[in-house]
């Protein structure tokens, strides 16, 4: 079995967890959004990864998502840089928040910290994890 399909049903799997109602989202201004992006460097071992990722983190992130109170989440590979040379980073997953104060709320979970204390078992290139602020 090829594992894009696996990682395919994962993301969707955690797409869904992270989405809400249309009766369940706020009728307020437009809040500013803050993010927890996740910029993964080379592993040793690509397939070992990939199997890890799709299998266990992303399924384990996804059982935490409504917990950690993301609102959104994008997982996106990189296979080569602009000019076709392998990139220093492998994967990036970013994670977005209604606010500062939802993502602090967020992070400060059981289920954040069982992500993130996950990260040594299949991130073997190391990892470097950002909050940032949306500014467009």
């Amino acid at each position: 079995m090829q594992q894009r399909p696996l990682l395919s049903l994962a993301a969707l799997a955690l797409a869904a967890a992270c989405s809400k109602p249309a009766s369940q989202q706020p009728q307020q201004a437009p809040v500013v959004q803050w993010a927890v992006v996740v910029l993964y460097n080379q592993p040793k071992d690509t397939t070992a990864f990939e199997k890890y990722y799709a299998e266990k983190h992303v399924p384990l992130f996804a059982s935490h998502a409504q917990e950690i109170g993301v609102t959104r989440v994008e997982l996106v590979k990189f296979p080569a840089t602009i000019d076709g040379q392998r990139p220093a980073l492998y994967r990036m997953a970013d994670l977005r928040f209604e606010s500062r104060a939802a993502l602090e709320k967020g992070i400060a979970t059981a289920g954040f910290k069982a992500a993130a204390a996950d990260l040594a078992n299949f991130a073997t290139g190391g990892v470097t994890v950002l909050i940032g602020q949306k500014t467009n």
